[in-house]
């Protein structure tokens, strides 16, 4: 299968994700100027400073080009992961519920924390069990999670939240300790923390994140049968 990442003005963990990709398969970068997915079983939206952030975090990003090609592909049934910034993209785009407000403690922060996977049947989790943690590193200052009351008992009953932090490991106050959640149909995924930078224990202390990547490969590899 071929994974295709974005590339923004701003991205800086397109390369880590495109080497994370590039474990369980093809990969290939793709810029925002371009309409054109060069035939990507999967597109990342990655992590960084999209358009440097300005106005607010993914709103500029979501009118790119490619995203207009993201969103057709995304309509279409296929499978799209956002981390962090890409998160914030996917919100704005209106492919992800909810949105991301500063953290709590007002400052940028990074740490390796565990997640707690609350949905193991999807296409980005079917590597996981129920309830596996996952120790995976989340750096960002805009990662709070945020939708209101009605939205999220709707995405809670269609088992749309799919991670959350650990006990104790929510810095950045996301409701429900919530650190990913998924559309309604289960084919775009975002999460604040960064699995592309859990692929290789011997440099990233863990390899919990590569189990995204390859849940991903199975996924399209499956539907291809």
């Amino acid at each position: 299968m071929k994974f295709g990442v974005l590339r923004f003005p701003g991205s800086c963990d397109e390369v880590d994700a495109l080497d994370a990709a590039r474990r369980v398969g093809d990969a290939e970068l793709l810029w925002h100027g371009d309409r054109d997915l060069k035939g990507a079983d999967a597109i990342i939206v990655p992590g960084g400073f999209s358009y440097g952030d300005y106005l607010r975090a993914g709103a500029i990003a979501r009118f790119a080009p490619v995203m207009e090609s993201v969103i057709d592909f995304a309509s279409d049934g296929g499978l799209v992961l956002g981390i962090c910034n890409g998160f914030q993209v996917l919100c704005e785009a209106r492919l992800l519920p909810g949105a991301l407000l500063g953290n709590t403690n007002r400052r940028f922060t990074f740490r390796q924390l565990e997640l707690e996977v609350l949905n193991s049947g999807g296409a980005f989790t079917r590597t996981c069990a129920l309830g596996e943690r996952l120790s995976i590193p989340a750096k960002h200052a805009w990662g709070r999670y945020y939708a209101d009351a009605e939205t999220l008992a709707a995405m809670d009953r269609a088992g749309q939240l799919v991670l959350r932090y650990a006990e104790g490991e929510n810095f950045n106050g996301s409701l429900g300790d919530i650190a990913g959640v998924s559309n309604e149909q289960g084919n775009v995924l975002g999460l604040m923390p960064h699995p592309e930078h859990a692929v290789d224990e011997l440099i990233g202390g863990s390899a919990d994140g590569l189990k995204i990547f390859e849940s991903i490969r199975l996924t399209v590899e499956g539907a291809r049968v």
